[in-house]
């Protein structure tokens, strides 16, 4: 099988983590900005019962191959 024709995406995946003191809209606008710029789209979220919170992000990661 070409990579071309290669059923499955590949993903790049970015952690973050947010301290327990991080408020709900300042993580939203984190949250924005990296989806708006850079491609990512939510994964995962943890929240642990301290407070603390960490966030999955992934992307598609797209490979140029040449034509000749």
């Amino acid at each position: 099988m070409s990579p071309l024709q290669r059923a499955e995406p590949i993903w790049e995946f970015r952690e973050i983590d947010f301290s327990r003191n991080s408020d709900r809209e300042e993580t939203r606008q984190l949250l924005t900005f990296k989806a708006e710029r850079g491609r990512w789209e939510l994964d995962q979220t943890r929240i642990f019962r301290d407070g603390r919170k960490k966030v999955r992000l992934r992307r598609k990661v797209y490979r140029v191959t040449s034509a000749l």
